[in-house]
């Protein structure tokens, strides 16, 4: 077995331009796609109407107000350019009492900008609708007003053990469903070796060899349960400490969770090779298939955005939901270990079962 593993290993030394492109394409991938789900900095915003100048300059102070976005008045074929363009994900077009979004886009960032300013306007809807009922317009504003930035009642909202609420980070999220969709690949490709041995002629001049069958198998295979852990954590250790992105602070149970999926990958990738009979096959199935799981498993979506049922039991036979789910407990919501056993247990299942299958089928392809 450590002949075969050192021999895997020592190709790899020698041609490594190809995990260091699929590491570098976790980096990149995480960096251009997680600028997209930052809330933009400035939005245009424009009027058609007859009072266009009237009405920019009546909305431009509100949407402005407590917001951490800016709001700049802009020239109506400006802003739609700017769209069309992609130099901005959406403009803002002013109404009297209504707006509608200019947009090409289905971004997070859309919808964080529409509640924004659909916040705005039912605001001032509820209070235009009091003025109208009022004699003192003016000295009834300046009432609503004051209450607002001190009402009689506050709400507080907290978690069940008192401890402060957790941040959602969409950012991070990606970050390591880009990881794990890179590190799906570099794993298949390292098992899709032992097809390769075996159409080669390799695998039959090393059976003459003092090396037994199973020791052959389980040395591809921990190559392969290798790399994908080296690939995996190089990538996360890079965000954490030189991109300093916030992953928490149990570094030890991501671990854990890497290793799982690990193993459950190789399974599933193991299983695979043994549907197919030439390595070229391989090739042609595997990367059209596993960009789709993830994309299934919700990875790139806010937790419970996929719903359907057949969606979600695709997306449980594939280690991909499970890991997310333990990634996401352990980062966000600060989980222990007994928290995710549930999705442990599950990426073992798959891994056990995928694993005795493609053996089997790796095995009566060569007979």
């Amino acid at each position: 077995m450590i002949p075969v593993f050192l021999a895997q290993l020592t190709k790899e030394c020698r041609n490594p331009l190809l995990l260091i492109i699929f590491i570098a394409a976790s980096i990149g991938a995480t960096i251009i796609f997680t600028d997209g789900t930052q809330s933009p900095t400035t939005v245009s915003i424009f009027s058609e109407e007859e009072n266009a100048r009237s009405i920019e300059e009546k909305w431009e102070p509100l949407l402005n107000e407590d917001s951490d976005m800016r709001f700049v008045i802009t020239d109506s074929e400006e802003a739609r350019e700017d769209v069309q363009q992609g130099r901005a994900d959406l403009a803002i077009k002013l109404l009297e009492d209504d707006y509608r979004l200019v947009t090409t886009s289905n971004l997070p960032t859309v919808a964080y900008v529409d509640q924004h300013v659909r916040k705005v306007f039912e605001k001032e809807a509820t209070i235009q609708s009091a003025i109208e009922q009022s004699e003192d317009a003016e000295g009834l504003r300046a009432d609503i007003e004051t209450r607002l930035e001190a009402p009689p009642m506050e709400m507080e909202v907290d978690s069940i053990t008192g401890d402060e609420l957790p941040n959602y980070d969409m950012g991070t999220q990606l970050m390591f469903a880009f990881t794990l969709l890179v590190a799906m690949f570099i794993i298949g490709f390292r098992i899709n070796n032992i097809l390769k041995d075996k159409v080669y002629g390799l695998w039959d001049r090393m059976i003459l060899s003092p090396v037994s069958k199973t020791g052959m198998y389980t040395a591809y295979i921990a190559y392969a349960f290798f790399i994908g852990v080296v690939q995996t954590l190089s990538v996360i250790l890079t965000f954490k400490y030189v991109l300093n992105y916030d992953i928490g602070d149990r570094l030890d149970l991501l671990i854990i969770i890497i290793a799982f999926f690990t193993f459950s990958m190789v399974s599933v990738a193991t299983l695979l090779t043994g549907l197919v009979k030439k390595p070229e096959q391989f090739y042609a199935i595997y990367p059209s298939v596993i960009p789709i799981i993830p994309l299934i498993s919700g990875a790139y979506m806010m937790p419970g955005t996929i719903s359907n049922p057949v969606l979600t039991f695709i997306a449980d036979l594939f280690p991909v939901s499970h890991a997310m789910d333990a990634i996401l407990n352990v980062v966000m919501y600060d989980g222990t270990l007994h928290d995710i056993t549930h999705s442990l247990l599950f990426m073992t299942l798959i891994g056990v079962v995928a694993m005795g299958i493609g053996v089997n089928l790796v095995e009566r392809r060569k007979n």
